[in-house]
């Protein structure tokens, strides 16, 4: 290694070598699973109690979901389900879900566009 290489950090990595991680990192970072709105729609029949088919929650206790990173939803939605994460209506819910249905409810709401308005000062 020359002593220029050593200041910037050591020797460059080969093209090669750099697609492979990008591959592997990419195929690690998103869950390759059928990710369909519709069917996901379908299956927020049981969400719409306090989430609404929009993701506004309906009550002050409940989050707004509409808009959310699917990845954020899917590791949310798989932590209730394993009761790595619980909550009363939401352990009992997710237990039953697929990771088909996990994907499918994730790619429904983080479809959802929100628009944000700041307030004038």
């Amino acid at each position: 290694m020359s002593r220029r290489q050593y200041r910037r950090g050591g020797a460059r990595a080969s093209p090669a070598f750099r697609c492979a991680v990008f591959a592997v990192t990419a195929a690690l970072a998103v869950p390759a699973l059928a990710d369909d709105p519709k069917a996901g729609r379908k299956k927020a029949a049981k969400c719409q109690v306090c989430h609404g088919y929009d993701g506004i929650g309906t009550n002050p206790e409940v989050p707004h979901i509409a808009g959310e990173s699917d990845i954020y939803l899917i590791r949310q939605l798989r932590a209730f389900r394993s009761g790595k994460r619980t909550h009363a209506q939401m352990s009992i819910i997710a237990k039953d879900l697929s990771d088909e249905d996990i994907a499918n409810l994730a790619a429904y709401y983080s479809a959802i566009k929100i628009t944000v308005e700041l307030p004038k000062l």
